[in-house]
């Protein structure tokens, strides 16, 4: 079954098995490094799980790349310089029901990934977000309030605030408001500026 041809999990999957062959990882191998189960990880390839954007940071530093990378790469092909946002693939973490949009183009080849979360009132998720080499993160908050605690130091983000964020680091999000908060998470896999 074609990346096209099935739903967002199986793409996932289908790009997880990619990835790991790239690597020459067996199941066992990529399962160790990413510290899950060799069961857990054998669903999310066959795509008869929705794992968790926990599940889904810890198999994407076991693979050495960033989530917004794997969503990237597990999306239709190029279909050139722009986006229109009823084309942009979506995903919902079954756990904590944030809704994250990829908003750039597919298969651009660009350095920088730009997407959209909107994170539900009172919703938490953390991550052990392992180094990717090369790359940062802003979150930019659009509208709300957002909480974050990285690598141990706390932020309150509110509409117009920016924060650049390292992997490698622990990161918690926590909306503490009764209303849902949107913001953009620009990824960069380019070099860092003097």
């Amino acid at each position: 079954m074609s990346m096209a041809e099935t739903g967002i999990d199986g793409r996932i999957g289908d790009r997880v098995r990619a990835l790991r062959a790239e690597r020459g990882l067996t199941l066992d191998g990529l399962a160790r490094l990413a510290d899950v189960s060799r069961a857990m990880l054998s669903r999310v390839e066959r795509g008869e799980s929705s794992p968790t954007a926990q599940l889904l940071v810890k198999i994407c530093g076991g693979l050495g790349t960033s989530l917004s990378a794997l969503f990237a790469a597990a999306e239709a092909p190029a279909s050139g310089p722009l986006s229109r946002r009823a084309d942009q693939p979506t995903w919902r973490d079954p756990e904590s029901g944030y809704v994250r949009r990829n908003v750039s183009p597919p298969g651009s080849g660009s350095a920088v990934e730009v997407v959209e979360v909107e994170f539900p009132a009172g919703g938490s998720v953390s991550f052990e977000n392992r180094r990717v080499a090369g790359a940062d993160q802003h979150v930019w908050v659009l509208d709300g309030v957002l909480e974050l605690e990285v690598g141990g130091e706390a932020f309150r983000l509110e509409a117009g605030d920016c924060l650049v964020m390292r992997f490698g680091v622990p990161v918690a999000f926590r909306n503490p408001s009764a209303r849902p908060v949107r913001y953009a998470v620009i990824v960069s896999h380019g070099r860092a500026r003097p």
